[in-house]
Parts: structure tokens; C-alpha cells; sequence
């Protein structure tokens, strides 16, 4: 028998195999499945998940990881056995029989062999923007918890080959359904879903409802009750009213959003545990008055959960603001506005409502941010349209800020104006007249870095091109044309030379730690930006190279068998050529190499430069040497960042701190990828590039991301604090915010919001100064005569982190 052992206190398991003739038999294999004993990802320990059948009268079915070191000491033809198996869709047990050795272990191996009858649970954390790999860790019966496996899908190369199996052959489906009547399997997004799917074929997996990331092994009957939800699941409401009239009615809704009907007689629900699910039983053959029953008790509990939510709807919409997008609205949603009384929830189902249910919070947050955006464009049109004020009126701002407060403030301090003026942005005419005719500029650096914080730069024909290397200081701002020329040659040939050390050179070229950074950088490649014109056409260029270098040029070679995964979107030239700008940022920042992520900063410039190699790549290096705290391994950078902000939070809105802290979001996740890549995936292509040469300028702050990051929170401040009170529901609200935030209005914001901070932290140091000037700070009581301790006023304690905000970096 394959039993568990641990050794004294630690976490290194080992399997320890009784010689009793037993025959073990290969069901499930995955590589390039890791263990990490410590931080420290030079001690990770890659290994492979396997699911094993221990032939005997009563198979025994076990789980195990086995480390490469073990299997490499078996010999290759053990090896081949785990490889062939992975590779392959489905084991038959009956025909495709892989029966193998299992080795014995060390005890510093980690290595583990279970049952599966012995887990109790296992905890699933998917893959996401904190941590690139998804893991499991098993928690057995006896409480003892096994090593953490983590995923490496990017190096388990048969993981994405698998993926494109035909679904319509009957032995390929992958992962293999769960029985007969399963319906077909879903795409498999990660190494851990696809073992949990095969799991499935020989355990009872039930998802709790308590904790996300929890799944249970076989539950009991008690465990089944606790971890099962009371509510109604949105497909469950589908398939009730499916069983009534309605299905069959008429109705103006578009049949994608009508109610799903039954597949035929079975009940689809039978193995799920809810209490919803168990209570579908087969419709009856007369007429469905259970399930006429079922849908009125279903109907009378939203009306009971959501009718708060109904009457704020309501409210909402029936706002003078509101009329500009009530035309636009859904019919289900117009027709809150004239509702009387209690809303009947059930008439909003019976016009498809319920088919796109999900939290009321959300719901109605998401709504009161499209009404408000809605009723500020119109008031912005209105304002546009009225005639000069005359003298007696009231004086007016002219702002694009809209109806913003500071919510924090000091006594009598001044409301700062924003300076942008996007509408006149710089132009090939203004950017010649900045220089000589020998090339000297005739305005200093910090005029050039105000210009273009205030006004941007044209997106019409190539000025970015030019203007970029000077923000990044790749070009240097005070000199002449033949200053900076030959200056370029000298970067030019630097370039070639870094470049030289992997192309054509095979023996670095195909080393196995380079081709592990090749792959990472091929996979990212493949999938950034590939909407842009220039990086969307899926014909490779054929290079004519017949040098020797050119035999290593192509850079759909750095992953070798790639083009036979079809999950990944063909490559071209400039693909590649991205690639190998990557690549060759790899071996100039040996320390750092390449991480997820820096693709998603390098296509932007690759694009302006106009696939120039070398000046994309030495414009790469300068937003690196800016941006590359956001990569450390440690994650260090990223936590300095998100503190900050958090103390920004604190100084310039309490309240709004105050409802972060209630909601457990003081971690500020939600701004973790904003942050990371600099709102590359929140805004359009253009509004990034316009947004990105704002933030190089490093006019105000060289954080000045973080006021970015501030303005966005405070645009949405009042919806957050008024309708959301869960961390996953603010989560869920700001990455909703994707392509929905306008830039001009965002970066006025952030202006005056750092205008404002500079002014608080002036008067805060101007005050503190004053305080000795004031007094001892003793007084004697008149009655007592006693001497008491004069209190002081209080100010808030600014950290170097605030302080560093101020700091230009220039």
C-alpha cells in the first residue's frame, strides 16, 4: 500500500511503497508541476501531479506528486511513461494500460502518494495578476496538510497542445466528460481546473458556498448542509421558469435572453446539494402546478431580497439627471421610472430581468455611475450652449471636472484649477519651433515637460515618435542634431551588441534557461495588443537570411513545437520583432529578466516607433528603469505603491478610508493592475499613449500615477460608499471600470487633487513651524491655580512615502 508519511514537524512527504506485487497503473499525468519549500523561487522543485489505480480486489485510487529528480532515477523509460500519458486525451483503464514503478523516495523529496478517500479538501487559487501560477493545497482527512502544488502552465507544454483536441471525436474530448449524459467539456483555462475535471471522474467534488476557493472531497451529509447555499442560482431561476406558461408565451424579449428550457425530462440539477436544486424534481406529465408553486415561492423571495434595491432603482432613475438615459435604457429598467408603489419583482422577471441577475449592490452601483456620467454630459452640454454670463451673475469655474469636491481641505485654503488644455495639444509646427537650426533647443527641458504635461502631444502623423526619446531621456534634451546623432550611433551599436549575445549564437540561443525566458516572452507576445493594425496580421514573415545568424533570427523559433498549439494566435514580423527586443531586455537586466506584463508596456512603444528595434528597445529600458519596482519578484514595489496610496487615501479623504477599512479593501487590490502596468488595460489604445507621456513628464510628482489612481476613486467615491459594502463587490465595481473612464476629465482631476495635497502638506509644516512660536505650552488653571498641560492642535503625521509624492524625479 502507498501510504503518507511526515517527517517530524515539517512538510516533507514521502512515499514509501510495500513490495506486495501490487501493480500501479498510470491514469493522469501533468509536468512542470512545482512544490516551493521556500521563498525563494531558485528552491522550487518541479515535479508531476498524477492520479494512479493501485490494481487489487478493491482499487485503491491515490493522488500523488512525484518530483523529476525521482523519475530521472528510474530511468527514461519511466520518464516517457509520465510524458506519453499527459500528452494523450483520455486513458481507457480497460485498454490503454500504463503501468508503472513508483519510486522510492528520499524524505527531503517532498513527494506525496494519497488516497483519494483520505482528502478531506482542497483549496484552489486560480491564476491572477498577484500570482502568475494557479495552485492547489490538500487537506486530508487527519488534518494534515500536504505540499502546495503550483501550476507552471506556460512550461507544461502538452497542457496547451491538449487544448486543441476536435470536439467532435468521441475519445478526444478533453477534459473526458464525466459520464454519458455529461454535456461537453468547457475550455480548460489552467492546470488546476483540469485536474479538478478529472478528480470528477472518480471523487464527488462539491464547491463551497461558504469560501470561494474551497472544494470538498466526498462531503458528508453534514458538511453538504453547511456548505450549501439558501439562495436561488441564476441558471436554477432559468430552468423554473422554462417549466412554466411563460416559456411558451409570446414575448418582445430576444430569444438569447429568454429562459433556457429543459433538456428533455432529466433533471439536470439531480447531483447538485443546494436547497433549490434538490427540490427539481422531474416536471410531472400533468400540468406543472409543483412547478407553478416553486416559481411563486422563488418570486416572493426576490421580491423580499431585492425590494430595498427595487425602491433606490427607482429613485435613481426617476432623478431630473436621469432623463437623458432613461430613452436609452432597457424597457425592464424604463419601467422603474413611473413605478407606483411597492415594485413587483415579478414583473420585472416576466420581462427577462432576471436572465442577467447578479448582486443588487453592483447592479445598482453600475447604474448610478451610468446616470450620473449620462446627466454630466448633459450639463456640460447645456453649459456650452448657454450664452457669455453677464456681469451680474454669479462668477462660474471653467473646469471639465464637473461636480467635484474635495472632501478633505484645510481652512482657507484656495481650490486649485486644473492647466490641462488637451484641446490644443502640441503639433509639428510648435515642436520645430522649439529648436535652432543646428538643433538646439531654444525652451529648457522643464518648459518642453510642461507643454506636454498641459497640452499632450498630436496623434497626427509621427510627432510621438519623436518626442517620446526625449521624455524617456533616451535622447538628450540640451545639445545640437550632431550632438544627438552620433550619441544614438553609440546606443544603436550597444543595442546590436546585447543583441549579439543570443543571435545566432546557438549555444546560448537554445540553452535551457533561455529557452524557458523564450517561451514566457513568445506566449505574452502572441496575445498583446493583436487588435492594433500592426500587430494583428497572423502571416509570419519568411526571413531570407542566409547568413548563419539568420538560421537563429526568427523568433517564432524561440519556443520550439509552439505553432502546433492551437490556443495561441499565430506570429509575425512584428511579433517577433517584439520578441526579440524582449529577449534581448533579458540579458541586458540579468538581475530582473523578463516578467508577465512587460510585453503589455513594450507593444505601445514598439507601435509609436514605428517597429524601429532599437529605439523601441532603448525606450523600453527607460520606462523599465522607471517602472521596475512593479516587477519585483517579492512584490515589494507593488506593496510600497498600494501603502502609499493608502496613506494618500487616508490624508485626502478619511471618509472614504474609513468605508475601505469597514469593507476589508484597505489592501486596494482593485488598483493593484492599475498600478502595475500603468491603466494599460483600463483605458483605449490612444487615451494610453496620451495618458503614458503625461506620466513621463514627471511634471508634478514622479508618482503621479497614484494621483491617476486617486482621481478614479473619488470620481466614483459616493457610488462606492452608498451601494457597496463587500470587498469582492468594490473588486468586482473597479474592474468594471475598463474602457469606461474618461482620460481628459481623470488627468484635471488628478492635477487638482496633487495641487491640493501640495497645499495641505504646506499648511500642515507651516502650522507644525508655528506651534513654538505660540507658547510654552503651559497654562494655570484661575480657579486652582495648578499648571496644567496645554493641548496642541493636532496634524496629521506624513510619512517619507507622502513626502517622497512631491518629489518630481528629474
Amino acid at each position: 500500500m502507498v501510504e503518507i508519511k511526515t517527517t517530524s514537524g515539517d512538510l516533507a512527504h514521502s512515499i514509501v511503497e510495500q513490495h506486495d506485487g501490487s501493480q500501479y497503473r498510470l491514469l493522469y499525468s501533468k509536468s512542470k508541476v512545482y512544490v516551493n519549500p521556500t521563498v525563494y523561487s531558485r528552491d522550487n522543485i518541479p515535479g508531476f501531479v498524477a492520479l494512479v489505480k493501485r490494481e487489487a480486489v478493491n482499487p485503491t485510487y491515490l493522488l500523488a506528486w512525484l518530483p523529476e529528480t525521482l523519475l530521472n532515477e528510474k530511468g527514461q523509460t519511466e520518464w516517457d511513461k509520465f510524458i506519453r500519458t499527459e500528452e494523450r486525451m483520455t486513458v481507457e483503464e480497460e485498454e490503454d494500460a500504463v503501468l508503472i514503478d513508483m519510486p522510492i523516495p528520499r524524505p527531503e523529496t517532498y513527494a506525496f502518494s494519497t488516497p483519494l478517500t483520505s482528502i478531506y479538501s482542497l483549496i484552489v487559487q486560480p491564476p491572477s495578476l498577484s500570482s502568475w501560477y494557479g495552485s492547489i493545497a490538500i487537506n486530508l482527512i487527519n488534518g494534515t496538510t500536504l505540499p502546495t502544488l503550483h501550476f507552471h502552465d506556460d512550461e507544461s507544454r502538452s497542457f496547451t497542445a491538449l487544448q486543441k483536441a476536435p470536439a467532435d471525436h468521441k475519445h478526444d474530448v478533453y477534459p473526458p466528460p464525466q459520464s454519458p449524459t455529461a454535456s461537453s467539456s468547457k475550455a480548460i483555462s489552467w492546470g488546476g481546473e483540469d485536474l479538478l475535471n478529472r478528480l470528477r471522474a472518480y471523487a464527488h467534488i462539491m464547491r463551497s458556498n461558504l469560501q470561494g476557493n474551497l472544494y470538498l472531497m466526498d462531503p458528508s451529509r453534514e458538511d453538504i448542509e453547511t456548505h450549501s447555499t439558501q439562495l436561488f442560482s441564476d441558471d436554477a431561476v432559468d430552468d423554473i421558469l422554462a417549466q412554466s406558461s411563460y416559456a411558451n408565451s409570446h414575448s418582445p424579449i430576444p430569444a438569447h435572453r429568454r429562459p433556457r428550457p429543459l433538456p428533455g425530462s432529466t433533471n439536470p440539477y439531480s447531483s447538485r446539494s443546494s436547497i433549490l436544486h434538490r427540490s427539481l424534481n422531474s416536471p410531472p406529465t400533468s400540468s406543472s402546478s409543483s412547478s407553478s408553486q416553486a416559481r411563486m415561492a422563488l418570486l416572493q423571495s426576490f421580491s423580499q431580497i431585492t425590494r430595498h434595491a427595487a425602491h433606490a432603482a427607482q429613485h435613481i432613475l426617476s432623478h431630473p439627471l436621469a432623463k437623458p438615459i432613461v430613452p436609452h435604457l432597457p424597457d425592464p429598467v424604463k419601467s422603474l421610472v413611473n413605478a407606483n408603489g411597492d415594485l413587483e419583482w415579478g414583473s420585472w422577471v416576466e420581462k427577462g430581468g432576471v436572465g442577467e441577475f447578479e448582486s443588487a449592490r453592483v447592479y445598482l452601483a453600475r447604474w448610478a455611475r451610468i446616470v450620473a456620467e449620462e446627466g454630466e454630459r448633459a450639463r456640460r452640454k447645456e453649459a456650452q450652449a448657454l450664452p457669455t454670463s453677464g456681469s451680474g451673475e454669479l462668477p462660474s469655474e471653467d473646469t471639465s471636472l464637473g461636480v467635484f469636491e474635495l472632501l478633505h481641505s484645510s481652512a482657507n485654503l484656495p481650490t486649485p484649477k486644473s492647466t490641462r488644455s488637451p484641446n490644443n495639444p502640441v503639433d509639428e509646427k510648435t515642436w520645430k519651433g522649439w529648436f535652432a537650426a543646428d538643433g538646439t533647443p531654444k525652451i529648457n527641458v522643464e518648459e518642453m515637460r510642461r507643454q506636454v504635461f498641459q497640452r499632450g502631444i498630436t496623434s497626427k502623423g509621427a510627432l510621438r515618435k519623436q518626442i517620446w526619446p526625449f521624455l524617456l531621456g533616451v535622447h538628450e534634451w540640451d545639445t545640437t542634431s550632431t550632438g544627438r546623432k552620433a550619441a544614438w550611433e553609440a546606443k544603436r551599436q550597444s543595442y546590436r551588441e546585447l543583441k549579439n549575445q543570443w543571435w545566432g549564437v546557438p549555444e546560448v540561443f537554445d540553452r535551457q534557461d533561455v529557452i524557458e525566458e523564450r517561451h514566457r516572452i513568445d506566449v505574452d507576445c502572441r496575445r498583446t495588443d493583436r487588435n492594433h493594425p500592426l500587430l494583428a496580421s497572423t502571416t509570419p514573415t519568411i526571413d531570407a537570411s542566409e547568413d548563419e545568424k539568420g538560421m537563429h533570427m526568427r523568433y517564432s523559433t524561440i519556443s520550439p513545437g509552439l505553432s502546433d498549439i492551437g490556443a495561441q494566435a499565430p506570429s509575425n514580423e512584428h511579433i517577433e520583432r517584439m520578441g526579440g527586443i524582449l529577449l534581448t531586455y533579458n540579458f541586458y537586466d540579468t538581475d530582473l529578466g523578463y516578467v508577465q506584463g512587460m510585453s503589455d508596456l513594450c507593444a505601445p512603444i514598439y507601435v509609436v516607433m514605428d517597429a524601429d528595434e532599437e529605439l523601441t528597445f532603448w525606450c523600453f529600458v527607460s520606462v523599465m528603469d522607471r517602472m521596475k519596482q512593479n516587477f519585483l519578484r517579492d512584490q515589494s514595489g507593488m506593496k510600497k505603491q498600494l501603502s502609499t496610496l493608502q496613506q494618500l487615501i487616508s490624508v485626502m479623504d478619511p471618509e472614504l478610508y474609513r468605508h475601505l477599512e469597514k469593507t476589508d479593501s484597505l489592501n486596494l487590490f482593485f488598483c493593484f493592475r492599475w498600478i502595475l502596468i500603468a491603466f494599460k488595460r483600463e483605458f483605449q489604445f490612444e487615451d494610453v499613449l496620451r495618458l503614458w507621456e503625461v506620466l513621463w513628464t514627471d511634471y508634478y510628482s514622479k508618482s503621479f500615477v497614484l494621483f491617476v489612481a486617486l482621481a478614479v476613486l473619488e470620481s466614483h467615491r459616493d457610488v462606492i460608499m452608498r451601494y457597496l459594502v463587500e470587498f469582492d463587490e468594490i473588486l468586482k465595481y473597479c474592474n468594471e471600470l475598463s474602457m469606461t473612464i474618461e482620460l481628459d476629465s481623470t488627468l484635471a482631476q488628478a492635477e487638482v487633487l496633487f495641487l491640493s495635497y501640495a497645499q495641505l502638506v504646506a499648511d500642515i509644516d507651516r502650522r507644525r513651524a508655528e506651534e513654538p512660536a505660540s507658547g510654552t505650552g503651559q497654562v494655570r488653571n484661575r480657579t486652582t491655580g495648578e499648571v496644567v498641560s496645554e493641548e496642541k492642535p493636532k496634524h496629521p503625521v506624513l510619512s517619507d512615502e507622502l513626502r517622497d509624492l512631491l518629489k518630481t524625479g528629474r
